[in-house]
């Protein structure tokens, strides 16, 4: 059992993440290492719900959502409940991003003219003679 656990360090490397990132999760009820005094040891349990708190954080989900799916994995219904709940919020997420995407691709395009214009701008002025000459 022992060599299945990790101390806050190797999950640290391993997940790129900081000890505060894990002691956050922690109080949030996320993750439940075992704790001996001050140390705390993770299990392959704890491994793989970080995995998915990482994933979902990636993808945009509210710490919130990620609990929910987190909690619904022992449902007893061979995660039938938690996979449809995962994908429901993950087509409102996908919608989410489809439409930033669209709105930063038009503030982009935006931008985009108003250098050409600027720097039409630019040539124009110093094509022309100044009036102090």
């Amino acid at each position: 059992m022992t060599s299945d656990l990790m101390t806050i360090r190797q999950m640290c490397d391993t997940f790129d993440v900081t000890p505060r990132t894990l002691r956050f999760y922690e109080a949030k009820e996320l993750l439940f290492p075992i704790r001996e005094g001050q140390k705390r040891l993770f299990t392959k349990r704890d491994r793989a719900r970080l995995k998915l708190i990482l994933r979902g954080k990636r993808f945009g989900f509210s710490l919130e959502e990620i609990r929910q799916l987190l909690d619904l994995y022992h449902r007893g219904d061979q995660q039938r409940t938690q996979i449809t709940r995962a994908l429901d919020i993950a087509r409102e997420r996908l919608t989410e991003m489809l439409a930033q995407r669209e709105d930063l691709d038009a503030a982009i395009n935006d931008l985009k003219e108003q250098l050409k214009w600027g720097e039409k701008m630019m040539t124009s002025l110093n094509q022309t003679p100044s009036m102090a000459e």
